[in-house]
């Protein structure tokens, strides 16, 4: 009677250290990350504000189009980056391409998807009740599933990222009815804006002025990666 006690303890201890840990690590990285954008970036918001956003629903991923459509669609948002004057810093198409993209307007550096990944779906676990009504399947399979490596990101997840880290999501994408999305945070709140180009269910891409997309050149990736 008494062993299964004890490993209980144990496992708790073990638990609360994981946990501690775990909190402990993520603070490391904030502090080694060189955040951008930490003042509102209205530069390319300019080109864009006459245009207005669509009421923003979080919801998932729809259907991927088929390949005529995709061209269509794709054609679509390259003359709509033309007409702007923006340009995309092409992200790997590994099924990270959200996060990527995040990673590198927030990071200036697509490789820490992995921890933008990890705190958005912390966001999506400890609010469940902001999101779970725009996720049309049992919320924890959601979460498992968001946790993965290669999972694609939805609109739910570039909520819970406007969220968490307090940004506006500015989407320039290949809808046909419409070019231009924000994303605001719930509080009404931010203090960044990020922006991607979206080819409708099939990529994201980071969005610059022309002339301004940074040449990547790999840099050190910090061992928690």
């Amino acid at each position: 009677m008494c062993e299964p006690s004890d490993n209980l303890g144990r496992s708790s201890s073990s638990s609360s250290i994981s946990s501690l840990q775990d909190v402990e690590d993520d603070q490391r990285i904030i502090d080694m990350l060189p955040e951008r954008n930490l003042q509102a970036n209205g530069s390319l918001g300019k080109r864009l504000s006459h245009l207005d956003s669509i009421p923003h629903t979080p919801r998932v991923n729809g259907d991927i189009p088929d390949a005529d459509d995709a061209t269509l669609d794709h054609e679509r948002l390259s003359e709509r980056l033309t007409t702007y004057g923006l340009a995309e810093l092409r992200i790997e198409g590994d099924g990270n391409c959200q996060f990527r993209a995040l990673a590198d307007q927030l990071y200036h550096n697509p490789d820490y998807h992995k921890y933008v990944r990890k705190q958005i779906v912390k966001q999506l676990k400890h609010n469940q009740k902001l999101y779970e009504g725009y996720v049309p399947m049992e919320y924890k399979p959601y979460l498992k599933m968001m946790k993965r490596s290669g999972e694609w990101g939805d609109h739910v997840t570039l909520q819970a990222a406007a969220d968490r880290f307090e940004a506006k999501v500015c989407l320039l994408t290949s809808f046909k009815n419409t070019c231009y999305v924000e994303i605001l945070p719930k509080s009404g709140n931010f203090s960044r804006e990020v922006w991607l180009s979206f080819w409708s269910e099939v990529h994201y891409n980071s969005l610059y002025e022309v002339g301004d997309v940074p040449t990547r050149v790999p840099r050190k990736k910090y061992w928690l990666f």
